[in-house]
């Protein structure tokens, strides 16, 4: 490719430039998988150990700081869902499924019963 040197305060484009050419990427990882494009296999491997945080929603309500102030032991928040509709599962604040409480050796659990698809989930995002 030829270098262009602007000496006359003209940012203009002149006929000494070429188009870019780039390389194809695929190259091996250290650990033998292979760096991801378009249509290559994907290797999870590199991503399986990151922590991600998740939680379960049984509900959501809003109350002025007043009301908050005045909560003590035994004060009941009522939630905007109704018994008996399924909780939300979220991985780091992203719903992913939806799901409902068990109780298996004396702790709680989740059974999924509904997981949302990836498409779904980019559309959400938006």
């Amino acid at each position: 490719m030829s270098e262009y040197s602007d000496t006359s305060g003209d940012a203009g484009m002149g006929d000494d430039f070429e188009a870019a050419t780039f390389q194809e990427f695929n190259e091996q990882f250290d650990d033998g998988g292979v760096q991801s494009g378009v249509g290559d296999e994907v290797n999870l491997d590199v991503i399986l150990d990151v922590p991600v945080t998740i939680s379960m929603e049984i509900g959501r309500t809003q109350i002025n700081i007043r009301n908050l102030l005045q909560l003590n032991q035994g004060s009941v928040v009522e939630l905007e869902r109704f018994a008996g509709e399924p909780l939300d599962v979220l991985v780091n604040g992203t719903l992913i499924a939806h799901g409902e409480v068990v109780v298996i050796n004396d702790k709680f659990g989740i059974r999924l019963t509904d997981v949302i698809s990836p498409s779904e989930r980019v559309k959400r995002l938006a």
